[in-house]
């Protein structure tokens, strides 16, 4: 599994941001893009969500930036990447469910808090069916089901507070 670069860049954000010295003080995107050399227009739309999803919290105004609107301990990072990550489809025969169709696996995947689903082999858009040929039968698709749950389940047990431990040093690499 490979996350984008989105989820990427919105975790070095909320990790710039709670490794400050002062962390009620504000950042501005700028310095965030300065730090960690990204795109101020990429970094935009990502700081906007993370603001829409109560991470973040924005002040307007000449004197106006962002910081963190949470605790670093409240902030879970498997809860943040399910937010924001928008695929989790690691093969064909998986497939974000859509409220048009029943899938067989969408109570599991969402009990499980994953936005997946196993494509039903028999769902046909014009003539073409879609997945895989060998779906009907196919063991895979549970290996890289249980490995994408395990992937997620890892995620859930840290919380930012987790990964800037070593506040100090994080910080003088940023500045």
């Amino acid at each position: 599994m490979r996350l984008t670069n989105y989820s990427d860049y919105a975790l070095r954000s909320l990790i710039y941001l709670a490794v400050k010295p002062e962390p009620q003080t504000l950042a501005n995107i700028s310095d965030i893009v300065e730090s960690y050399n990204i795109s101020k227009s990429h970094l935009t739309k990502i700081i906007h969500q993370l603001g829409q999803l109560g991470y973040i919290e924005g002040v307007r105004g000449k004197n106006g930036g962002i910081r963190l609107a949470r605790a670093p301990k409240d902030i879970n990072l498997g809860v943040l990447i399910k937010q924001i990550e928008p695929d989790f489809a690691l093969v064909e025969c998986f497939a974000t469910p859509s409220p048009s169709r029943e899938h067989d696996n969408l109570k599991s995947a969402e009990q499980k808090g994953l936005s997946i689903a196993l494509v039903n082999e028999t769902d046909v858009v014009g003539q073409e069916v879609l997945g895989c040929v060998i779906s009907p039968a196919c063991q895979l698709k549970g290996v890289f089901f249980a490995a994408l749950t395990a992937f997620i389940n890892v995620l859930e047990g840290y919380t930012l507070a987790d990964i800037i431990n070593n506040k100090v040093e994080l910080a003088e690499l940023l500045s």
